[in-house]
């Protein structure tokens, strides 16, 4: 790996570690066993580095959601049993997943003061809404946009919602059996 790889993956951890806004130069230096100049080299500035590691981190944990979901289809299971075994492994992954989570939130805050931030969140959503659409429903969002947009846009505001719960109140938040009894009534009543 060259300066640049190991600058990333530093910034990664400390995101782990620290969390996004609070993560220093010095820090990120520190776990990437590089130089303060490398960071204005290979990144233009620490803000640039830590929107690449944020889109990185949480590129990782999107796909690691989905590919959740398509191996639980593998296993032969109905679609409540496949969307219980999802949303199980979904909520644990945040709460083992917790500190990258909290530095979402961070990014959110600092989103309205940098187009870069703010562009990463956007793009982000757009992909995760196609992703969650193409995973949960085969519904390619290249042939079928528009479907693919209000079937991922449903699911990423269950991800958000439920992210959000777990983080706040893990005793309280939803398990997956509350979601897909939930799913059910809404659904019902339609």
């Amino acid at each position: 790996m060259g300066h640049r790889e190991d600058l990333l993956e530093g910034a990664v951890r400390c995101i782990y570690e620290k969390g996004y806004a609070r993560t220093t130069a010095r820090d990120v230096v520190e776990a990437s066993g590089t130089n303060l100049g490398s960071i204005g080299y290979h990144y233009g500035g620490m803000a640039k580095l830590m929107t690449a590691a944020l889109e990185r981190a949480v590129e990782n944990w999107g796909l690691s959601l989905a590919q959740a979901v398509m191996s639980a289809d593998a296993d032969g299971l109905t679609g409540a049993e496949r969307f219980e075994q999802y949303w199980e492994y979904m909520i644990e992954s945040v709460k083992q997943h917790r500190p990258l989570m909290m530095a979402t939130f961070d990014a959110f805050l600092e989103m309205d003061r940098s187009q870069e931030v703010r562009q990463l969140l956007v793009e982000g959503m757009r992909d995760a809404r196609g992703l969650w659409a193409q995973a949960f429903h085969g519904i390619d969002p290249e042939a079928e946009p528009a479907r693919a947009a209000q079937v991922g846009s449903f699911y990423q505001a269950l991800i958000s919602g439920v992210l959000t719960q777990v983080l706040i109140d893990e005793d309280d938040a939803p398990t997956a059996q509350d979601l897909s009894a939930a799913v059910r009534i809404v659904a019902g009543s339609l």
